[in-house]
C-alpha cells in the first residue's frame, strides 16, 4: 500500500514535471540558447516540485498548530523573514541543481574510476534477498544509514571551529519556527549535499528513492523546529527526535557552546545520542540561540544579521577572525 501510494505520488509529478518543462521551461531555454542543459534542468525540475508540494504541505499542516500551541509568544516575527527565504531556496532545490550541474562530472569521474580499479559499492537491499529488498524496508535501511552520517556530520559542525562559524547562521535564530531547519550557510548546504550524496551513491540508493528520502527527512526536520507544543510522550520521543528533544540543541548554554559542549545531535532518530550518551531529555524551555549573542556581562552582544545576505557575508568575518586573530584578541588570550 505504502507502495502504492509512492507510485501515484511519483506518477503525479512526473506529469507536472512533463508539463510544465514543455510549457514553460524548454521554451525559456530555446530563447537563450540553453539547451544543451535541457537534461540537466528536466531532472532537476522534478525536485523543483517535490519542494512545492513539501512547502505547502508543510506550512498547512504545521501553521496551524504554531498559532495554536505556540512555545513562544513573539511579538515581531521579522526574524523568520529570512528563514522563509532559506526555505524556499532549499526546499526547491536550487542548491541542489548548482551542486548538480557543477559537481556531477566529477562524481561521474568517481564512479568510473570505481569500476576501472575494482572498488565495490555496497548495496543495502541486496543483503537479505527476500526482507532487505522490500520497499518499506530499504527505505527505512537507508534513512537509517543515512541518519547515522548525519549525526555525525551534525557532531562535526560544533566540533571544529571554522565549521561551526558557518553552522552558527543556523543556531543564531532566537525564534524557531517551522521555516527554522533552512536556514544555514550555503558554502555549508553544498558540503552537506556532496556528503550524504556520496553516501547514498555508495550505499546503492536510487535516484527516486533519494528523491523520497530526502523529502521525508525535509519534513521532520521541519516539525523538530516547530514552535508549538506537540505531544509527543516519553515513547515516541525516543523513537523520533520531537521539537522538545531539538529545542534543548538549540537552547543557549546547553545544546551548544562552540565546539566545546553539545547535545541532541540527532537529525532524525534520537538513538545515536543515546547510544553515544549526548542525549538530555530536559524538557524546560529555555531560550534558543548563541550565547554571545546575549548583551554583556553575559554575552558579547554579537550581530549575526538579520537579512540572508548579511548571515552569509558575517560568517566569513567570523572564520576569519578565527585564521587570523587580532592583536587584541591575543593580547586577552594571553
Amino acid at each position: 500500500m505504502i507502495q502504492e501510494a509512492i507510485n501515484f505520488v511519483d506518477s503525479g509529478i512526473s506529469a507536472a514535471q512533463t508539463l510544465v518543462y514543455v510549457d514553460v521551461v524548454q521554451p525559456l531555454l530555446f530563447h537563450f540558447n540553453l539547451m544543451g542543459y535541457d537534461d540537466d534542468i528536466y531532472d532537476a525540475l522534478y525536485w523543483v516540485l517535490i519542494g512545492v508540494l513539501q512547502i505547502g504541505l508543510t506550512y498547512v499542516l504545521l501553521r496551524p498548530l504554531e498559532a495554536l500551541r505556540p512555545i513562544e509568544q513573539w511579538q515581531d516575527r521579522k526574524q523568520v523573514r529570512a528563514d522563509v527565504i532559506y526555505t524556499w531556496i532549499a526546499k526547491l532545490g536550487i542548491l541542489n541543481l548548482l551542486f548538480f550541474v557543477v559537481l556531477q562530472p566529477v562524481f561521474n569521474e568517481l564512479q568510473s574510476q570505481m569500476v576501472i580499479h575494482g572498488l565495490p559499492s555496497i548495496d543495502l537491499d541486496g543483503l537479505y534477498p527476500g526482507v532487505t529488498d522490500q520497499p518499506i524496508v530499504s527505505f527505512l535501511l537507508y534513512l537509517t544509514v543515512l541518519d547515522f552520517a548525519g549525526y555525525w556530520y551534525h557532531r562535526w559542525q560544533h566540533r571544529f571551529g571554522v565549521w561551526w562559524e558557518l553552522h552558527a547562521v543556523h543556531h543564531s535564530q532566537q525564534q524557531m519556527s517551522l521555516w527554522s531547519d533552512d536556514r544555514n550557510h550555503f558554502l555549508d548546504d553544498i558540503l552537506q549535499a556532496g556528503f550524504f550524496a556520496a553516501i547514498a551513491l555508495f550505499i546503492g540508493v536510487q535516484p527516486a528513492q533519494y528523491v523520497v528520502l530526502v523529502a521525508v527527512g525535509n519534513f521532520l526536520q521541519s516539525v523538530q523546529h516547530v514552535n508549538a507544543r506537540l505531544p509527543f510522550g516519553p515513547v515516541l520521543e525516543r523513537l523520533i527526535v520531537s521539537p522538545t528533544f531539538h529545542r534543548r540543541h538549540h537552547a543557549i548554554g546547553y545544546g551548544h557552546e562552540g565546539t566545546r559542549y553539545g547535545c541532541n545531535f540527532g537529525v532524525l532518530f534520537p538513538w545515536w545520542d543515546m547510544l553515544f550518551r549526548t542525549a538530555s531529555w530536559e524538557r524546560t524551555v529555555e531560550p534558543t540561540g548563541i550565547r554571545d549573542q546575549l548583551p554583556a556581562p553575559a554575552g558579547r552582544s554579537r550581530r549575526y544579521g538579520i537579512g540572508v545576505i548579511a548571515q552569509q557575508v558575517r560568517a566569513f568575518g567570523r572564520i576569519a577572525k578565527r585564521l587570523v586573530p587580532s592583536r587584541t584578541d591575543s593580547r586577552q588570550a594571553v
